[in-house]
């Protein structure tokens, strides 16, 4: 299916009123909003300043997972829900996911019965939705599954599954089945002016970053759903408005596939900033990350810093026998998570701010989305679209699918 950006643009100029829903954003949550939006039978349609999954949502791990460290934070229910929608993803999308097997690579004693119950609860917090239980694997078996893994002082390992995904396919295949559910959906155009009619906010006004032309569409419910730029949006709304997004900086490297000879992935479940670390393959080649480095910048460019490339790296290396090098690293990208800051405990490390996503409707009716992860990114469009509906006082259409 093509979709015609210029049709488009002519489309929405030439009809700018009566839209049910007006999605500003169109990344992985934007793109799930309109898809639920549009399978409902509402007249949706979707702007994206930039290009389509141009931000957070392109600079994935690349994994639909439940999140082993926040089952070791004692956060079960987001585990479960994240589980959960791992398992709709595999079963709706097996052209778009892939299970992955994951090893714990065990270097003391205790470790392989500590992570094999670990592992054992992560299986069960699936359900019937598990795709593919986790095992205790021996010496031998871990050196077999990933030749290149530190051989001095282990012991074994335990083998979990999760899931590996396209980003990118994954944005693309959204975008086509939100246009096949009648949805309206146009890149380079940004919001530049939130207005209201009786204190509600009643359309938007935007520019065509292309042509230089503006317009203006009207619309029912406004969503905001613009990830690390939801705050820009909130300001237009209310001047008195407070950062809810504190922002966090992912760092990943890809690196040659001889450098795991494998097909399994490793996975450090602890590392000296407090994360754990991914070496997973990835066509051919290996990505390692990622960082959670604290900015308070906003850009659609972030970049590595030296810090975080070094981090990596020699983290990795404390589990390859062949140790990665900065000549090693051919290319890296970084991508600022959204995450929806605590109301209390300013001093709180964005390591330990929960991933679970966040809804706020603002007394002019606008409703905005944040936090989350790529997992999660179908129950947050059910839940963005749920409580818009009920907001706009919308007239009931048809249930949100599991898509």
């Amino acid at each position: 299916m093509s979709i015609s950006r210029q049709k488009n643009i002519e489309y929405l100029k030439a009809n700018p009123d009566d839209w049910d829903f007006i999605i500003i954003g169109g990344g992985a949550t934007g793109l799930g909003v309109a898809v639920d939006a549009a399978s409902r039978g509402y007249k949706t349609v979707l702007v994206e300043q930039s290009d389509f999954a141009k931000s957070t949502s392109s600079r994935s791990t690349k994994l639909v997972h439940g999140g082993v460290r926040y089952l070791a934070q004692g956060d079960v229910s987001l585990v479960r829900e994240a589980l959960h929608e791992r398992g709709r993803l595999a079963r709706n999308g097996p052209h778009l996911v892939k299970n992955q097997k994951f090893i714990i690579a065990n270097y003391k004693a205790w470790e392989q019965p500590f992570y094999s119950i670990g592992m054992k609860m992560y299986d069960a917090l699936a359900g019937k939705l598990n795709i593919g239980k986790s095992k205790i694997y021996s010496k031998k078996k871990v050196a077999e599954a990933i030749p290149q893994i530190k051989h001095e002082h282990l012991v074994g390992g335990v083998m979990y599954y999760d899931g590996q995904f396209d980003d990118a396919r994954m944005a693309i295949n959204l975008m086509q089945t939100a246009t096949e559910q009648g949805a309206l959906l146009v890149n380079y155009v940004k919001v530049t002016e939130l207005v209201k009619t009786n204190s509600k906010v009643s359309s938007v006004k935007l520019h065509d970053e292309l042509s230089g032309e503006s317009f203006e569409l009207h619309g029912k419910s406004i969503i905001n759903a613009t990830g690390i730029f939801v705050d820009q949006i909130m300001s237009m709304d209310t001047k008195e408005h407070k950062p809810s997004v504190r922002p966090s900086q992912g760092v990943h490297l890809i690196v040659d596939g001889s450098f795991l000879g494998g097909q399994d992935a490793i996975m450090v479940p602890k590392t000296s900033d407090g994360r754990v670390l991914f070496c997973v393959p990835w066509h051919n080649k290996v990505i390692l990350g990622t960082t959670d480095t604290p900015l308070t910048e906003f850009v659609l460019e972030p970049r590595p810093l030296e810090e975080e490339i070094d981090f990596i790296l020699e983290t990795a290396g404390q589990y390859l026998e062949k140790k990665p090098e900065r000549k090693d690293v051919l290319t890296a990208y970084a991508g600022l998570r959204p995450l929806a800051a605590p109301k209390e405990g300013d001093g709180e490390k964005t390591k330990e701010i929960s991933r679970s996503h966040k809804l706020f409707t603002s007394e002019s009716g606008l409703v905005t989305i944040t936090g989350g992860k790529w997992t999660t990114y179908r129950q947050m469009a059910e839940e963005t679209v749920d409580l818009a509906i009920k907001t706009s006082k919308l007239p009931e259409k048809n249930v949100s699918p599991e898509h």
